[in-house]
């Protein structure tokens, strides 16, 4: 069995004692704004009174106007610059209460992103991406607080398909990496972002370089050359006020320079095309052997967006930056060093991650000879892995590492399998399915399975791996047919090349049984388990953490094709392993406890599910008092057990001590809290308080349509309590 798919039941455990409280604090910021450019200004001649546009209730597209541009030079128009001046602008006004920067270069990307500002906003429950980032397009179309959204760089308008923000109280702002992207959206306002016009290159050379009229002298001449290109004026004002030297002596490297790449194009290139090249030459002259060229391949493969500083400073690429010819021992001193010399010449910013644009990094990898390229490719796989953030994988740093592993995929590709799939590919796909960004996920896990495939064949052991976590992601995405016909294989696979008693066929039957419960084919699913639970039983005799998160994994799937005295039976050893290895009040076995509890209420035993639940509630009352999120969790599981009981007045109890907990440490518009109430309110129909009832699920649809949105599950659920109570009241 793959750690990926038995790690679930451990955080279940971990998660009594890490819930958070969220606290929202008006405002709200999220994302990371990349920072302005030196000698910034707005661009009042090409693009004049472009703040007005921005206005409450309008979706917003920069696009670049880049008409005859065949290698994507003139895209880096300065859209993304234009947009962090103009939210940081409404921000410090105090114009707006809530502002989210989302990096939208793929869907996980955005999805990300929406996650990490629905959880400051306490609407993050856990559950799947796609309904959370739902849950918050929600509360954005239903709030009266003014908001802004950008979504940067968006490139293919499938990433966004049903994840565009709008709302009368909102702004919304899309940078896009051509118009097409925007073309088919009637309700988005596209605006071309045009190069520099004269006036603008001139006063930005001006502002970058010293008031000597020696360094100046020639400018106007260099702006006409440069064609108003942003990034072009960029690289050529950081290597002149970096080196001291002056227009004319730039424009004449530059004319040399532009000379060289024209004859060998046979075409005459964009400016920017020249410039980098010059900054490239510039970098190495500030560190002579110091590994510039080599650093700025590897990040040119990973995302510009948001390079982590520590991938590029881990020891693999160090060690890759010694055996680039350097001649010096791996140090990271050194790539910090390329770093600054990189960010001195203007083709990359170092603040808390790296950034380079798109078309550099194309030119850099279209540059770099085969062998350093190869280098490259499998020293940023090794300096991702030794980088992979340890922290919750819906973290922005988990994000960004995904990003790079995937902007890796994209460009190294069969690189990766000299001798197997490299394991930060693994470690993408695992952080993906951790995250809940299901779709993502799945996506990710076919192509890598179909890589391996190919490159490694049908019989590889990381064959069989990437394609039993694409079975777990289908069932995850609820693709179910598909999980199937996957988990099947995978089972044939692992039967012909490990035996049917191998762990990982025997956990290959769970998944298969599993995705058989889910498609609808109980009694196949249950045939296999059996199988499967059977020769389990005789592989995993011990007591370790390994086997009992097994024995989890074989509850789940008899609870799920609906033999729950058997998922009793496994969650009774599991709970028993536990107890010995960790003692009666550890958090994994107060989990233990509650999920044994959830079992004996769908086996039709709910007096035992009373005993193992009041007997957690007692031990977190005394560890951690009322409204310790352990305590919230066995109450809640109490109350369920006293209503499949027919205890009514001890369900109210229950009901209403849990709710009042959440409400405490959650607030009262907390999705978890909201949800509670149809509990609360179902436990008051049940003792004859029909008015306490009605009042409950009234003021809780109201919470959740103002908090979440109308159409969120929380509100329909509470909305369909009561229609059911309004109905019986009919009947009656």
């Amino acid at each position: 069995m793959t750690a990926s798919r038995a790690v679930p039941a451990e955080r279940a455990a971990v998660g009594l004692r890490t819930l958070q409280t969220p606290s929202v604090t008006w405002p709200v910021r999220t994302g990371a704004v990349p920072p302005l450019a030196e000698a910034f200004a707005l661009r009042t001649d090409s693009l004049p009174r472009i703040e007005a546009i921005l206005a409450p209730g309008v979706v917003v597209a920069f696009v670049p106007d880049a008409q005859g541009d065949p290698d994507g030079w003139l895209r880096s128009c300065g859209k993304t610059q234009i947009a962090a001046h103009l939210t940081q602008t409404l921000w410090q006004s105090r114009g707006i209460e809530l502002f989210a920067w989302v990096d939208a270069s793929s869907r996980a990307s955005a999805l990300s992103g929406y996650l990490e500002a629905a959880a400051r906003l306490g609407l993050d429950d856990g559950h799947d991406a796609e309904q959370v980032a739902a849950r918050f397009l929600g509360w954005l179309g239903s709030t009266v607080r003014p908001w802004l959204v950008v979504l940067d760089d968006v490139r293919d308008p499938a990433d966004l398909d049903g994840l565009l923000p709008g709302g009368p109280a909102g702004r919304a702002l899309i940078t896009a990496a051509h118009p097409g992207v925007v073309a088919g959206w009637p309700q988005v306002v596209a605006v071309a972002v045009p190069a520099f016009s004269p006036r603008e290159s001139m006063a930005y050379l001006y502002e970058r370089l010293s008031t000597d009229p020696d360094q100046r002298s020639g400018g106007y001449d260099l702006a006409e050359q440069l064609g108003g290109e942003p990034s072009a004026l960029a690289q050529a004002g950081a290597v002149m006020a970096d080196a001291e030297t002056g227009c004319r002596d730039y424009q004449r490297r530059f004319s040399r320079q532009r000379d060289s790449v024209q004859a060998a194009a046979g075409r005459e290139p964009a400016a920017t095309a020249v410039t980098w090249m010059l900054s490239a030459d510039y970098a190495e002259e500030l560190l002579p052997g110091g590994g510039t060229w080599p650093l700025l391949v590897l990040a040119a493969l990973l995302d510009g967006h948001a390079i982590p500083l520590g991938v590029l400073t881990a020891p693999a690429a160090c060690r890759y930056l010694a055996d680039s010819g350097g001649g010096f021992p791996p140090d990271a001193r050194r790539a910090q060093s390329a770093l600054r010399a990189l960010e001195r010449s203007g083709l990359l910013s170092a603040g808390p991650v790296a950034r380079l644009g798109d078309a550099l990094q194309a030119a850099a990898r279209a540059a770099a000879p085969a062998d350093l390229l190869g280098q490259a490719a499998r020293a940023a796989a090794d300096a991702l892995l030794e980088a992979w953030p340890p922290d919750h994988p819906r973290s922005a740093a988990a994000a960004q590492t995904r990003a790079c592993a995937a902007s890796l995929l994209r460009h190294a590709g069969d690189m990766l399998w000299e001798g197997g799939c490299h394991r930060a590919l693994l470690a993408a796909g695992e952080s993906l399915t951790s995250a809940g960004l299901t779709g993502p996920a799945a996506a990710w896990w076919r192509e890598i399975a179909v890589r391996c495939e190919r490159l490694l064949g049908g019989d590889h052991p990381d064959t069989l791996i990437a394609a039993g976590q694409l079975a777990g992601a289908l069932l995850d995405a609820g693709q179910h047919d598909d999980a199937v016909r996957c988990a099947r294989w995978v089972l044939n696979g692992r039967d012909r090349l490990l035996g049917p008693g191998h762990p990982a066929a025997i956990a290959a039957r769970i998944s298969l049984g599993r995705a058989l419960a889910a498609a609808g084919e109980p009694g196949q699913a249950l045939e296999i388990l059996r199988d499967a639970a059977a020769r389990g039983e005789r592989a995993y005799s011990g007591r370790d953490l390994p086997a009992l998160a097994v024995l989890e994994e074989y509850a789940a799937a008899f609870l799920a094709a609906g033999d729950a005295a058997t998922a009793v039976r496994f969650r009774t050893r599991s709970l028993a392993g536990r107890e010995e290895l960790h003692g009666l009040d550890d958090a994994a076995t107060e989990a233990a406890a509650l999920r044994l509890a959830d079992a004996l209420l769908a086996a039709g035993d709910p007096r035992s599910a009373m005993r193992h639940c009041k007997r957690v509630l007692a031990a977190r009352q005394r560890s951690g008092g009322p409204d310790d999120p352990g305590t919230l969790a066995a109450h809640a599981a109490l109350a369920r057990a006293y209503d499949a009981a027919g205890q009514i007045g001890d369900a109210l109890r229950a009901h209403r001590q849990a709710c009042e907990g959440y409400e405490r440490t959650l607030g009262l518009d907390h999705p978890v809290t909201l949800d509670r109430r149809a509990g609360l309110a179902g436990a008051y129909y049940a003792a004859g308080q029909i008015g306490d009832a009605v009042t409950v699920l009234r003021d809780g649809i109201a919470r959740a349509e103002r908090a979440l949105s109308p159409r969120d599950p929380v509100t329909r659920r509470l909305q369909r309590v009561l229609d059911g109570i309004s109905a019986d009241m009919a009947a009656e």
